[in-house]
């Protein structure tokens, strides 16, 4: 469900804010990752967004922002490529290797 809400507070430098609406009494915390946005996340204080929320009860607050966007504008998927795929800035591998020991010196610690 989206509702239409007000942010309170956003903090630019940690990526974080406070979404206030009728159906968040108290408060949705946002965090920057759940904005539906391109680019970099800025909000203001009384800016006007639209706001998909759950309510874990964690953290001090009532309600969790799962979504939100400036209001009058179209929510942006900012973790998918042109392709619809995954983006590649968060997408990441390891691989591990070992050499082999030819003269049998692997032996274990005393």
């Amino acid at each position: 469900m989206t509702v239409i809400g007000t942010i309170r507070e956003w903090n630019d430098d940690e990526g974080w804010g406070v979404i206030d609406s009728p159906r968040t009494p108290g408060g949705c915390w946002a965090l920057f990752s759940q904005a539906a946005v391109s680019g970099y996340v800025s909000f203001t204080a009384g800016q006007s967004v639209r706001l998909e929320w759950e309510s874990p009860g964690q953290d001090g607050w009532p309600y969790r922002a799962v979504r939100f966007w400036p209001e009058g504008q179209e929510p942006v998927d900012r973790f998918a490529d042109a392709t619809g795929g995954p983006g590649g800035a968060y997408h990441s591998t390891l691989s591990l290797s070992f050499d082999d020991d030819p003269e049998g010196t692997d032996r274990p610690r005393e």
